[in-house]
This record gives C-alpha cells, sequence and structure tokens, in this order.
C-alpha cells in the first residue's frame, strides 16, 4: 500500500496565486507572566553524557580529523587575525557558525586538544565582555577611540544577530563544563539588551538579526528556566515583538502559500530557507513563553504546509536559497539542513511530540549525508533530491545564478556560511539522542548507536545505558543497562510512526507490543544488568511527492537509484578546487505501477554487508540493497543539465512512449549516493 505524507492534510479555502504576505502585526510588549512559562516535556543531557559509539562516532571522528577540527587552519578567514580572539578579521557568523559545531563535537569525543582550541574562543568572549553587559569583536568605533560600547553609545555597537549564534556556543560549553562565568556574562548581556533594543532595535544592523530573532529568545528562556530572572521573560516578549513574526505566518498559511507562488525580490528573506528553518522553534518558544497553545497549532499547521508544498523526498523542504516548491529538481542549502533539525531537537523538548522526532530522523539520515565528501572537507551549497550530475552550471535555483558553483563539492563552493556552519548537524542530532524526563528517568527518542551515563530515580543513581544498534539500517535497538544498585525510573522509548507494530523484550521477555507514532514508557525497578530490546519491523513502502512521483522507503531511510560515480577534479580561481561527479550508467527509469501497488512483492531486501565501526555514508559501504525492477523512458533527457520529472496524468501514470522490457535495477540508501534518482516517476 501507498503511505501518504504524514505531516497532516493541506486544506486550502478561498486564497488567490498572487496574494502577498501582508506585515503580520507583532503583540504588544507586555511585562512577562512567569506563571504562564511551561517547563519543556523533555530536558537535554548535559554536553558530554552521550558518548557516541559504532558508526556514528566514527562520523564524528572524521569530522575531528576533517574541517570541523581544523576548519581556522585551512580557511583563512577563520585563521587570520579572528576579530572573536580581538582580531580585525572575521567578526561576524562564520567564526561562532564553526564553535556551534566545534564546541559540542570535543566534548562528544572527549577531545582535549580540540577543547582547548575552542575554549581560546571562549575565553577571549568571556573575558572581553564590555563593563555595560555589551560583548563581541572590537567595534570600529572602540577601535578607533577611546571609548566602549555602553547604553549611551548602544548605537556605535555592531549587529546583533552573530552574538546570537556565540550564545549558542557558550550555553553548549556551559553544559559541558558548568563554568559560572557563562551565567553572570549572559545576565549582564541580557541586561543590557533589554535596555539597548529600545535604541537599536533587532533590525538596525541587518535583517539577518530580525529574521532570526527566536535564537536570540530561545537562550534568554533558557537561562530564564536557570535563574527564574522575571527580567529574561521580559527580553524575550520584546524580542519577539522585534523579530519576524514565524509563529503567525506559519499558522496563518498565505505566508507558505505565497512563498510558493513567488520567487522575487520582494520579502525574500521571509522565504529564505535557513531563515525558515531557524523560524521554525518560534512557535515552540512562544508556547513554552505564554502557555498558549495555539502556538503549538500553528507550528502543526505550518510545519505540514510547509512539507506539503516544498518537501522533497529526503525530508527536507526546498531552499535555494528560497523556498521553491516540490519539483525533484529543486535545490536544498545545507545550512537549511543543520538549522532545521536543531529547530527540531528544539521543538521535540519543549513539546515531547513525537511527530517532530520521525522528521528529525528522515531529515538526518537522508538529507544530511550526501552533502558532504566523505573525509567531510568539502560540501555541496545546494543538493537536489533527482540529481543526475553534479556539476558547474545554471540550474533553476532561486540564487545565485551567475556564479556556477552552487551544485559542484567543494570547501568553497557556493557560499562559505555553510562551511562553518554545517558542523553543528551531527553534533547536535548526536547530543539530543537522549534527554531527562519527569521522575528523573530517561528518554531515547532518536536512535543510533551510544552510550548515555546519568543519575536517575529518587535516589540519583548514576545509571550508564549503552545502546546497540545499526539502526537505522537495523530494525532492532538493544540498551544494556549498569548500576551499583537497583533504582526505580521511566524509561521511554519512542516507536516511529512508521513502524507498525514494535515490540519490546526485557531480558528475553516479550513485555510489550505497541503501535507507531507514540513514545511509551517502561516504568520498573532496574537492575544491573537489565537488557531491553526494541524490535521496530521495517516494512517495504512507497510515498508519493512533487510531481506524482514515488519513492521507496524502509524505516526511517528513503532508497534512491544505486548510480556508478565517476568523479572529476576542477580549480576555479575564486572558489577553490571543487569535485564533480556524473552517472556511469543510465539513470532514465521509470517504477512499474505493479510496485506502487505491491511493494512488498516486488521489492527484494538484501542485506548486504554489516553496518561497522568504520562505516561512511557512500556507495561503497551501503548495508542494505533492494533490488526491484524498471522501465526506461527514452524521452526522459536532461534539460539544462536536470531531469525535469516527465508529465503524468491525475493517476499519476507517466503516458508517454515507455520501453516494454523490464530491467533490474538496484537502490541504495539516499544518504549513501552523490549522483541518483529517489522520485520516479510511474509507468505501466
Amino acid at each position: 500500500m501507498e503511505q501518504r505524507k504524514k505531516f497532516g492534510l493541506l486544506i486550502l479555502s478561498v486564497f488567490s496565486v498572487g496574494i502577498t504576505t501582508a506585515d503580520a502585526s507583532h503583540p504588544p510588549v507586555t511585562s512577562a507572566d512567569t506563571s504562564s512559562f511551561v517547563a519543556p516535556v523533555y530536558q537535554p543531557l548535559p554536553l558530554g553524557a552521550i558518548r557516541p559509539q559504532g558508526w556514528l562516532r566514527h562520523q564524528l571522528q572524521i569530522m575531528r580529523d576533517g574541517t570541523t577540527g581544523h576548519l581556522d587552519e585551512v580557511y583563512n578567514k577563520v585563521k587570520q587575525d579572528n576579530g572573536w580572539l580581538g582580531g580585525k578579521g572575521d567578526g561576524w557568523e562564520e567564526t561562532p557558525y564553526w564553535l556551534d559545531g566545534a564546541v559540542p563535537l570535543a566534548y562528544l569525543l572527549d577531545d582535549k586538544a580540540l577543547q582547548q582550541k575552542a575554549k581560546r574562543y571562549i575565553d577571549w568572549t568571556l573575558q572581553h565582555q564590555r563593563p555595560s553587559g555589551y560583548f563581541g569583536p572590537v567595534t570600529n568605533v572602540e577601535r578607533s577611540g577611546n571609548v566602549t560600547i555602553n547604553l549611551d553609545n548602544a548605537d556605535q555597537g555592531e549587529d546583533w544577530w552573530p552574538k546570537m549564534v556565540m550564545l549558542k556556543v557558550l550555553q553548549q560549553y556551559y553544559t559541558a563544563t558548568n563554568d559560572t562565568r557563562v551565567l553572570s556574562f549572559m545576565t549582564r548581556y541580557f541586561n543590557y539588551q533589554l535596555q539597548a533594543l529600545k535604541k537599536c532595535p533587532l533590525g538596525k544592523w541587518t535583517e539577518w538579526a530580525t529574521s532570526r530573532g527566536a535564537e536570540n529568545v530561545m537562550i534568554a528562556q533558557w537561562l530564564y528556566g536557570i535563574t527564574k530572572d522575571k527580567q529574561l521573560l521580559e527580553l524575550s516578549n520584546l524580542l519577539q515583538s522585534q523579530a519576524f513574526a514565524w509563529s503567525d505566518w506559519l499558522g496563518n498559511r498565505s505566508w507558505v502559500i505565497d512563498a510558493a507562488a513567488q520567487q522575487n525580490d520582494q520579502y525574500w528573506m521571509r522565504r529564505h530557507g535557513v531563515n525558515v528553518g531557524m523560524g521554525l522553534k518560534a512557535p515552540a518558544l512562544d508556547y513554552q513563553r505564554t502557555g498558549n497553545k495555539k502556538y503549538l497549532e500553528n507550528l502543526h499547521t505550518g510545519f505540514a504546509d510547509l512539507m506539503h508544498l516544498h518537501g522533497l523526498p529526503m525530508g527536507i523542504f526546498s531552499a535555494d536559497e528560497d523556498l521553491h516548491g516540490n519539483a525533484p529538481t529543486q535545490g536544498t542549502e545545507l545550512c537549511a539542513i543543520v538549522e532545521s533539525m536543531f529547530s527540531l531537537e528544539e521543538i521535540i523538548s519543549i513539546t515531547g511530540d513525537p511527530v517532530y522526532m520521525d522528521a528529525l530522523e528522515r531529515m538526518t539520515f537522508n538529507a544530511l549525508p550526501t552533502q558532504t565528501t566523505d573525509d567531510y572537507n568539502n560540501k555541496q551549497y545546494f543538493q537536489m533530491a533527482n540529481q543526475v550530475n553534479i556539476k558547474r552550471g545554471v540550474f533553476n535555483f532561486s540564487l545565485p545564478f551567475d556564479r556556477e558553483m552552487n551544485n559542484v563539492l567543494g570547501m568553497k563552493s557556493g557560499y562559505t556560511c555553510c562551511l562553518a556552519n554545517m558542523h553543528q548537524g551531527w553534533t547536535k542530532f548526536a547530543s539530543h539522542l537522549w534527554y531527562s524526563t519527569a521522575g528523573n528517568g530517561l528518554a531515547a527518542l532518536t536512535y543510533s548507536p551510544n552510550e548515555v551515563t546519568a543519575k536517575v530515580g529518587k535516589t540519583n543513581t548514576a545509571v550508564t545505558i549503552k545502546e546497540v544498534t545499526a539502526y537505522p539500517f537495523e530494525e532492532q535497538v538493544r540498551f544494556d543497562l549498569a548500576m551499583s544498585q537497583a533504582v526505580s525510573f521511566p524509561l521511554q522509548l519512542r516507536i516511529p510512526a512508521w513502524c507498525e507494530a514494535a515490540v519490546v523484550i526485557i531480558n528475553g521477555e516479550k513485555v510489550r507490543s505497541e503501535k507507531g507514532g507514540q513514545v511509551i514508557t517502561l516504568e520498573r525497578n532496574w537492575r544491573n544488568g537489565d537488557q531491553v530490546t526494541l524490535q521496530l519491523p521495517m516494512q517495504l513502502r512507497t510515498s508519493n511527492w512533487g510531481r506524482n512521483s514515488r519513492t521507496i522507503e524502509r524505516g526511517p531511510v528513503v532508497y534512491a537509484l544505486k548510480l556508478g560515480e565517476r568523479w572529476e577534479k576542477g580549480h576555479d580561481d575564486a572558489e577553490g578546487d571543487y569535485f564533480s561527479v556524473y552517472p556511469a550508467g543510465d539513470w532514465n527509469y521509470g517504477l512499474p505501477e505493479k510496485i506502487i501497488q505491491s511493494p512488498a512483492q516486488y521489492l527484494k531486501i538484501t542485506q548486504v554487508q554489516p553496518v561497522t565501526d568504520q562505516f561512511v555514508w557512500n556507495l561503497e559501504h551501503a548495508p542494505v540493497t533492494i533490488t526491484t525492477t524498471g522501465k526506461k523512458i527514452p524521452e526522459w533527457k536532461l534539460v539544462d543539465d536536470v531531469a525535469p520529472q516527465p508529465v503524468t496524468d491525475r493517476n499519476g501514470i507517466y503516458k508517454g512512449r515507455v520501453n516494454e522490457q523490464e530491467e533490474t535495477i538496484s537502490l541504495v540508501p539516499y544518504g549513501c549516493t552523490k549522483v541518483r534518482i529517489v522520485a520516479f516517476p510511474v509507468v505501466k
């Protein structure tokens, strides 16, 4: 049976195609009501409590040995006279972006050298806060005159936006170290900001700060959860009143429709995919501050609409750079993926809604790994779902047209924001595999091999749980518990929505069978050596995407046509070395209708090789292959270097000429591919 995308039904009433997004009115800034603040359903664990194992640890080790661990050595903009170390160099977003991934990596791997490298920037930032509370690189006016930034000359400060990223860096550092300097630093800065924003609103210097104000709100509300300082909620109200009204836009539907219809230069920041990825967390933060469940409804509506109108099979929306519809040949910026992942991790914490847990895994296990090279030294600015070559060229992207470097794999290809920002994807996913729960318990909400240590139960007993699995390629996740004494605590496990009937086994005995789409709780007196096994049968199914295309899925992984890869190295004077990738083999296959009607009958799963500790997301290591048949569509050809989807009737069937002969084709996990077809036309 075909599985429709589970992002909610899109119900459109009387909207005009030409509608424009109106300026949403902001709520008035009011004094904070502390009684309305809602504690998160799940609390993230301190950084370092989770130790990735297996293939996930290897992925992080690759990053440590590549650009995540060495960006300051190989990228001159960060390397030379860095502004976040007191120099005249980069003082904007790219250094904090890098640290936002390098800091969690350093503590996930317990890498002392990387910790010390990152701490140089953290120490300089903490030690050079102005008496007023302002912080950041030395400003032009400070460098040229004997002054420091304070409330009287706040208008001579610099952009609010990069400070928001550095606050995220400091937050993570604090959870890893409990360095109390961070709390006093943030308190002073937020006191300054509460007053300075009245003179210098978020948009004074750039619209990036206005569009991304939720990042600032997030840290202020996190600090409120620790200090209970009422002024932090007042600040959050003020920030929200000056920032983009994401909560309103996501809930009122006309915004996402307009984004699908318009690709001009008006209001493009509202359609910018990275801004959208960050903005997804805004309704959850507004709910946290106010307790108003309308914000959760807005988030649910907006995320469903976003994925219906702009969603792609690998679990992310088009963002090249703007939202750009659901055709499988639209691009998605790497920054949009990692920012959307982080927003989902925050949304999960605040709401506890399993819908966003499923969305996070789909995005992580499909969209994320394909967009970087094996050594994590090169990235692709825009990836496409149906990507039959990677090369220089002018594609149907909203920005930019003339550079012709958006689609290649290079360290500096496209824009370098992604070179600096890509590092938070895997690291924050790894640090959010587990959360703490009410009752001093633990919740495993997304799955990958790891080991977690935390204090649980009324007695605060230390427990270590080793999660043993080859998920997302394997159907079983095993939890081995170790502790010095028996302790009672709730252990929560997510049952993915795609799983029809999960089985829970404790110490070899089946104890429960559960349907998907929920988080279950196992409450008992746990003992040293207890073992919990979660069996998640992965049904083969197909899903419907843009232009009546169909994608084959198994569990959280989508599968793409396996094509041989021919790599070519090139060089651009401005953007350096890069790689193009071309297919070795034909790609223009349609799926016979019988496969859509009976996928289990016509799709054969083969476990090709185990997922070892040396697993890399590439064709060589692809652990699972799905074999089936396809028919070539002779007239499905490249147009301007992309493969536009063949036209179908309303039943989803391509009516043009199709080869009669069926050929055997193989599919592999999308994340293991560089060139592929994942959104197939359907043929008779």
